[in-house]
């Protein structure tokens, strides 16, 4: 994919084979960000696991301290009680059967998707749209659950889903352009704790086997491995 001038600019600002701490990568990649909007900066992590292995599956959820910057658009299926305690916990779309008929239309105007456990029979019928935008509701993720509220609480404050791809890769937003730095590293250190706390027990070798951190439309910067702990960092 051809990529834009000032993303080219930003390639020749440092040397991309250049391994870094993990503090002066955070710096580094906010100058990097070339667009005129506040990108964010995701994170990258290739484990060495076989995502095709259902033991070797990493999936869950991990609440960024600093929070992510971002507006969390929430969609929530539930009746009742449990509704209306999403819709005060500030969901943005609450429904059942009329919300499922929205998005059966082509309504996906939201980020993350919630359901009570008794509305999966109705949030099933949508797998073939949700499925493949990673929308589908899951417990193992924390949305599916009888407190809708606490759960859009959560995400609104920052909880965030990761999951290995078919490469073995995990996606993590780590915040936006605009943070500080020392944001952005906390939030980082968040989520690698999180996933060395769920290696699979049969994942075998190298389990972290490249780090790299990037902004929207910037390039990636690859961070040194020897030096991922604090008090050796810098």
């Amino acid at each position: 994919m051809a990529k834009g001038k000032k993303y080219s600019n930003a390639t020749k600002r440092y040397d991309n084979e250049a391994l870094h701490g993990v503090s002066e990568s955070m710096a580094l990649v906010k100058t990097l960000a070339p667009a005129k909007f506040d990108e964010t900066i995701e994170l990258v992590v290739r484990l060495g696991v076989d995502p095709r292995k259902a033991d070797q599956m990493v999936r869950g959820t991990v609440a960024l301290p600093q929070g992510t910057g971002k507006n969390v658009r929430i969609a929530v299926f539930a009746t009742g009680d449990a509704a209306a305690a999403a819709r005060e916990a500030g969901a943005d779309i609450v429904g059942s059967d009329d919300l499922a008929a929205e998005v059966e239309g082509g309504m996906l105007d939201f980020d993350l998707a919630i359901a009570t456990p008794d509305q999966m029979p109705v949030v099933g019928r949508l797998g073939r749209v949700l499925g493949p935008r990673g929308l589908m509701p899951n417990p193992k993720t924390g949305t599916v659950t009888t407190d809708v509220a606490r759960a859009v609480a959560e995400f609104k404050g920052g909880k965030v889903e990761y999951r290995t791809d078919r490469y073995g890769n995990v996606h993590v937003p780590l915040g936006k352009a605009s943070f500080e730095p020392a944001a952005l590293e906390e939030n980082f250190r968040a989520v690698l704790d999180e996933l060395q706390r769920v290696k699979p027990a049969s994942a075998k070798g190298r389990y972290l086997k490249k780090i790299s951190v990037s902004s929207t439309m910037g390039p990636g910067v690859k961070i040194d491995q020897s030096r991922l702990r604090p008090d050796i960092d810098e």
